[in-house]
């Protein structure tokens, strides 16, 4: 079974865009997929200096569109310079970090980043939040009060998957995910 996503500090606000961006690409799409083009959208956002990337035009991101390399959906091309530019905006005004721990809890920091950033919701948030440390609800009751009840979501898909005939849970080539995987 997979665990939680892996945990990075962030050394400065480039660290902060870049996982970011990572929920953002994955909407909608497979890890994997992700994973695989990953290096090919880090050189495209140079890194991920937030700076290059806020200055970053229609005509670059229509650039991008056309690159094989990379996830060629261009809301989400568009999103990574907006997010860039807020982010850029923050870290002028009070600074980045210190704006991620002005709020006297979760929800209310989560509200603020899914207003602020595009193509980030619940999950992408959630996902942002705990790749960088930062401090986030149990994953299990945040799920559920979120109506993501993954564990009854499994549950449901093994036993309907059962009357169909399909691989049972133990089978060795049956495929597992944790709670904190399928949010990614």
């Amino acid at each position: 079974m997979e665990g939680p996503p892996p945990q990075y500090t962030a050394k400065s606000i480039d660290d902060y865009l870049e996982h970011l961006s990572k929920g953002v690409f994955q909407a909608g799409i497979s890890w994997r997929v992700v994973d695989a083009k990953w290096p090919s959208i880090t050189k495209a956002f140079h890194g991920f200096k937030v700076e290059r990337v806020a200055r970053m035009n229609d005509r670059d991101i229509d650039a991008l569109v056309k690159d094989e390399r990379v996830i060629r959906s261009r809301p989400k091309l568009a999103a990574v310079v907006h997010n860039a530019n807020e982010m850029l905006a923050l870290e002028r005004a009070s600074g980045f970090k210190k704006h991620l721990r002005s709020f006297p809890e979760y929800e209310a920091l989560a509200k603020d980043l899914k207003k602020r950033f595009k193509f980030v919701g619940d999950s992408g948030v959630y996902h942002f939040l705990w790749t960088v440390k930062e401090p986030v609800p149990d994953w299990h009751e945040w799920s559920r009060a979120h109506g993501m009840d993954w564990e009854a979501k499994v549950k449901a898909s093994n036993a309907s998957a059962g009357r169909r005939g399909a691989r049972p849970k133990s089978h060795p080539r049956a495929k597992r995910r944790s709670p904190a995987r399928v949010a990614r």
